[in-house]
């Protein structure tokens, strides 16, 4: 039992670390809210780059945590900036099913 509290403790930590932080830091609480033209960017960025390289994935062929481990490996090999890798997740997490 303490084995599996251990690594269930691990588990949230590494999800809590390995998510996008938001750039723009926001007058609430509440997350940051991408604007329509900051999802266009991302769209863009997400085409182009990505592409550039391999057949685009689907955005809904992942969850958003999926999505955080795959940004997170990919973004350096395309030389995002962090905006950029937030833009481009905010975008491919925000593609309804």
């Amino acid at each position: 039992m303490k084995k599996f509290i251990a690594v269930a403790s691990f588990t949230a930590v590494l999800l809590a670390s390995c998510t996008p932080k938001a750039t723009t830091p926001t007058a609430s609480a509440g997350p940051a809210v991408s604007t329509a033209e900051q999802l266009a960017q991302g769209k863009t960025i997400f085409e182009n780059s990505c592409g550039k390289c391999h057949e685009l994935p689907k955005p809904t062929a992942y969850t958003s945590v999926q999505w955080v481990g795959i940004m997170n490996s990919m973004a350096p090999k395309a030389k995002l900036t962090e905006e950029q890798h937030q833009w481009v997740y905010d975008y491919v997490v925000s593609v309804k099913k």
